[in-house]
């Protein structure tokens, strides 16, 4: 009965992206000049995980830009998703990259190698920088595409210290199993947070209930108002892991007028942004109103 028409941008700012996306481009560049010229294959090897993480960092920017654009007659609620699908496919490279990681270091845990330390330590400074400097910049985000990217190049910077760490001391010690062992840990960690990342992304894609917004409390605060009687068909989702919608069928406890009613909404509404409800539809009914949602629900209980 009643529709909340407002208009929200509530798109990301992708400034934070496209620069940690130029940083990580320019240091990928340098890995690959370095890598030639110390002739260390870990180097190189990691020059082309770096070049995915270029790659991935581009899509997000492409995605986070796409998910600003205006609703239109295709996609009434906007296009605040298609940030979703960059988180999706950044979360898929690190997958891989980990795999990656663990392939290399458990062959290396058996038969440990000696790379080029004195190359690895000054590479090491400066992927730690480059990609510390990334981080920070996408630290200052609160989108979920923006922080599975952060954690993509977290993963980089975690690496960087492992391989100054490591670099260092098998620069003055023959103790070569440092390097596999450190790379275990820092997969690990990754693959945990990569899984807590996509588990929120699913549950956005899926329209489950926001961790932010309490189900119970959001009908306490409806039927705490004298008008209402009863609530029932109450849903709640998000667009984009920030941007909170809902409908509810409100049953009214006595019949009243619209000029009534249009005050009462706009309370309701002011009262369930306490519970992070950005947007609300509305529908009142009366007590002995036939509801075609409701009895359908029941039918297929």
């Amino acid at each position: 009965m009643g529709h909340h028409h407002h208009h929200h941008g509530h798109g990301q700012d992708t400034k934070n992206i496209k620069v940690a996306f130029f940083i990580n481009l320019v240091f990928t560049i340098i890995e690959i000049v370095g890598g030639v010229l110390t002739n260390s294959v870990a180097i190189l090897s990691d020059a082309v995980h770096d070049l995915g993480d270029s790659l991935s960092l581009g899509l997000a920017w492409y995605f986070q830009n796409y998910s600003k654009r205006e609703r239109s007659s295709s996609y009434s609620y906007g296009y605040g998703r298609f940030s979703l699908l960059g988180a999706i496919i950044n979360s898929i490279v690190l997958v891989v990259g980990s795999i990656f990681i663990l392939t290399e270091a458990i062959p290396r845990l058996i038969a440990p190698e000696q790379p080029d330390t004195f190359g690895m330590i000054i590479l090491g400074v400066l992927g730690v920088l480059f990609n510390g400097a990334a981080v920070l910049r996408l630290k200052k985000g609160s989108s979920i595409n923006e922080r599975v990217v952060a954690l993509h190049l977290l993963e980089d910077v975690l690496g960087w210290v492992a391989v100054l760490i490591g670099s260092i001391v098998m620069h003055f010690y023959d103790i070569p199993i440092i390097d596999p062992i450190l790379s275990l840990g820092i997969a690990g960690f990754i693959l945990f947070n990569v899984y807590k990342n996509l588990k929120e992304t699913i549950q956005i894609v899926m329209q489950g209930v926001p961790n932010d917004a309490d189900l119970a409390k959001v009908t306490n605060t409806l039927l705490a108002f004298d008008e209402i009687a009863e609530v029932h068909d109450v849903h709640i989702w998000s667009m984009d892991g920030q941007y909170n919608v809902m409908t509810a069928h409100l049953v009214l406890s006595k019949k009243f007028d619209l000029l009534t009613l249009e005050p009462l909404k706009k309370q309701i509404r002011r009262q369930l942004e306490d519970s992070n409800i950005e947007h609300a539809t509305l529908e009142f009914e009366l007590k002995d109103a036939h509801c075609d949602v409701k009895v359908e629900a029941n039918n297929r209980d």
